[in-house]
């Protein structure tokens, strides 16, 4: 019995229709593919490094500007005063550790001349000892030389005068020497002291370190006056304005990376497996629906944020309800670097776009790096 041609006609439709389904399901589970793409780039926060209000502005909101541009000027003459006291206090303290180095060559003179005093006293006191020697034995000589009536009373007087005057003079050098060694002592700690005043030579010097450590601060807050773009980018939603006041380490400005655009797409985890760095990615952006772009996969993030678990009321778990019967597949970021875009495309960050994963079009050594590192 022939099969009617309308029958054979509908089945043979149903069937392509079958393989083709059947066709895209297997290319679907090869290169996976989401909707949730996104344009991301680095977005610099533009802090200022002093404090001070705003004479002038370089820039406008969503300009572009090159890196070292002048982004805005924070008013530099309270940091041009404190740079001219950082200097004069430099050059004074400059001026004191020669006043002290010069303190301590005359101190070290006065220990030399006071060194040299206690030398003379010592030999003074060797000089009248030899005296005394030569007197005694004169006022001895003349003492045996009295009973044999070979010298007189007289002499003998005068030789006893001669000794005790001589003794007299011994006392005196003693205490010369006394004074002289004192004086010593004196100058070798006055020596010591400017010494410690002084503290190390040259470059080695605190108080000079410490001078110019100030100096320098001062000359760096003079040029943090001035804010320049760190990288070449996009200024966008800028408030900023001539006579606001910039606070320190607080933010006034975001800064796009013009260089840092890349996609992050994120998939299914049931389709991650098939994703490695290298592949190949066709990313398709909302703004420009006719234009896909080429890139390749950098990453694939290792972890997400997790939702349940996080301390609720009375510090205990929160956790969400859910439906057994329903198992919700996570979400995880894939980032994409792209390849040369074309001609009138430009990148906003934060649009969205697709972004799909040609499986096995990673190079092996690229799979192999990725391997170590992991």
């Amino acid at each position: 019995m022939a099969v009617p041609t309308r029958i054979l006609y509908t089945s043979l439709v149903v069937l392509a229709a079958a393989v083709a389904a059947l066709l895209w399901y297997w290319h679907a589970l090869q290169n996976p593919w989401t909707r949730d793409g996104q344009v991301r780039a680095a977005v610099i926060q533009v802090t200022p490094n002093v404090s001070g209000q705003v004479v002038e502005m370089g820039i406008k909101d969503n300009q572009f500007v090159a890196q070292d541009a002048l982004l805005f000027q924070i008013d530099p003459r309270p940091f041009v005063a404190r740079l001219e006291r950082a200097r004069a206090e430099y050059d004074r303290t400059d001026d004191n550790f020669l006043a002290q180095e010069q303190n301590v060559a005359s101190m070290a003179a006065q220990l030399e001349m006071a060194s040299a005093a206690v030398i003379q006293a010592e030999s003074a006191i060797r000089e009248v000892d030899a005296v005394i020697q030569k007197n005694e034995a004169e006022l001895q000589r003349q003492q045996r030389l009295l009973p044999q009536r070979a010298t007189s009373q007289k002499q003998v007087e005068r030789a006893l005068a001669t000794h005790a005057v001589s003794l007299e003079q011994r006392k005196g050098a003693e205490a010369a020497l006394v004074q002289a060694r004192a004086n010593y002592t004196s100058a070798s700690a006055r020596l010591d002291e400017a010494r410690a005043t002084l503290g190390e030579l040259g470059d080695a010097n605190p108080n000079i370190r410490a001078a110019r450590a100030a100096l320098r601060e001062a000359q760096l807050n003079v040029e943090f006056a001035r804010v320049t773009a760190p990288v070449s980018g996009f200024v966008t939603n800028l408030n900023l304005r001539v006579g606001s006041h910039a606070v320190a380490n607080q933010p006034v400005l975001a800064l796009i990376d013009s260089g840092s655009f890349y996609i992050e797409g994120f998939f299914r985890e049931t389709a991650v497996a098939r994703i490695q760095p290298g592949d190949r990615a066709v990313v398709t952006l909302m703004s420009y629906p006719d234009q896909p772009l080429r890139g390749r996969v950098e990453s694939i993030g290792w972890g997400i944020a997790q939702q349940d678990g996080a301390t609720g009321r009375d510090l205990l778990p929160e956790v969400r309800p859910t439906f057994e019967w329903i198992r919700l597949a996570q979400r995880v970021p894939v980032k994409v670097v792209l390849d040369k875009l074309p001609e009138g495309v430009l990148l906003r960050v934060g649009t969205s776009c697709s972004v799909q994963v040609l499986g096995g079009t990673a190079k092996p050594d690229g799979a192999a790096r990725v391997s170590e590192q992991r």
